[in-house]
């Protein structure tokens, strides 16, 4: 199969630069867990192929041949339609090996669903560890639990460099609907025109909107009818899963903040983790078979879980409106939201508040 080599001086200074950093800022992580991330992220530069040197070797399967065409047109709509800063990325491929290319573990106390935070260098504090091991992560998330925390450990398949380095598409996202495959690279594209360090719901929330908008564009520019269909019905079961979700972690919410003893609260959480299960398999009867969300309902439910899907939603709405109020115009959105990006957080959090 065709090799390429993409900019390798260019990402060995970054992958250097950002090492350095990491060393010198040790003081909130341990140097094995910066080891095991530098070792992952360095696999990922090296082991990245261009596509379109691929899509010339008589070797690459047709059905991959399929998706490299489409992320093409992708990656030209999200640049020509979109404003998404597109540069280089998604334009190589990186098969990884494995189901997930990281394992996110998300902790939070016993009685509260705001999650716990890490601070890096570069990104800021954002509420997740990240591993490119199972192993690893397992293990983390076992040292949290025997102290008594929430923990939630959940595969990534795509993730942002936030502009350190080009991002590549990976093995791990191929067998999605060419229309997930964009939703994913609008959204981390959106990471990229806008970040926060230290806002992980702000981050969240917005390249979801962007992604959403993106995907509704895409569609209608690709002009599939049945796709767009599937695409709006995915969106509803979506939206009423974050809104199932987001009822339970708002009643867990009070009565965490209740009076109640530590006894009745943990008999009272249980109680509605129970209940959020009785009231999925309600909801699911609406869904015509669709069983898209029952690996996640088989999970614990627990504090860290529940505060998974808040990061990613809760300011959707907000977006939105935003958008609505820019015109429909992504240019002037993401003027918009730049403008609230240097704020203080004080600020910013004011301003969110006043729109709620």
């Amino acid at each position: 199969m065709l090799r390429s080599r993409i900019r390798p001086h260019t990402n060995l200074i970054k992958f250097l630069a950002l090492l350095l950093v990491s060393v010198l800022l040790i003081s909130c992580e341990t140097v094995g867990y910066y080891s095991q991330a530098a070792r992952g992220q360095l696999a990922i530069v090296l082991g990245r192929e261009d596509i379109r040197r691929m899509l010339l070797d008589e070797e690459v399967a047709p059905e991959l041949r399929d998706k490299f065409n489409e992320v093409l047109l992708i990656r030209d709509f999200a640049l020509n339609e979109l404003n998404l800063p597109v540069g280089e990325n998604y334009s190589s491929y990186v098969d990884v090996r494995r189901e997930h290319v990281v394992w996110n573990v998300f902790v939070a106390p016993e009685f509260s669903t705001d999650p716990v935070s890490w601070c890096y260098p570069i990104a800021g504090c954002v509420s997740y560890r990240g591993y490119f091991s199972e192993s690893g992560a397992t293990n983390y998330a076992a040292s949290l639990e025997e102290d008594g925390f929430d923990v939630y450990l959940g595969g990534v398949d795509a993730y942002s460099t936030l502009g350190w380095f080009e991002d590549s598409i990976l093995s791990t996202v191929m067998s999605r609907a060419n229309y997930q495959i964009a939703g994913l690279i609008f959204h981390e594209l959106a990471h990229q025109v806008i970040y926060v360090p230290g806002d992980t719901t702000f981050n969240e929330s917005f390249a979801t909107a962007v992604e959403r908008e993106g995907v509704k564009r895409w569609l209608v520019f690709r002009n599939t009818s049945e796709v767009i269909a599937t695409a709006e019905t995915d969106s509803v079961r979506q939206q009423q899963f974050v809104e199932l979700v987001a009822d339970f972690r708002d009643r867990l919410d009070n009565l965490y903040e209740s009076s109640l003893s530590d006894s009745d609260k943990r008999r009272d959480k249980s109680r509605l983790q129970e209940q959020l299960r009785q009231d999925y398999q309600a909801l699911k009867q609406t869904w015509d078979g669709y069983d898209g969300y029952d690996s996640w309902f088989a999970r614990s439910l627990n504090n860290a879980q529940l505060s998974t899907v808040s990061s990613y939603n809760d300011l959707v709405p907000f977006f939105n409106s935003l958008l609505d109020e820019s015109g429909r115009d992504l240019n002037a959105f993401f003027v918009a939201v730049e403008q609230l990006a240097q704020l203080s957080a004080e600020e910013r959090e004011s301003r969110l508040q006043d729109w709620l």
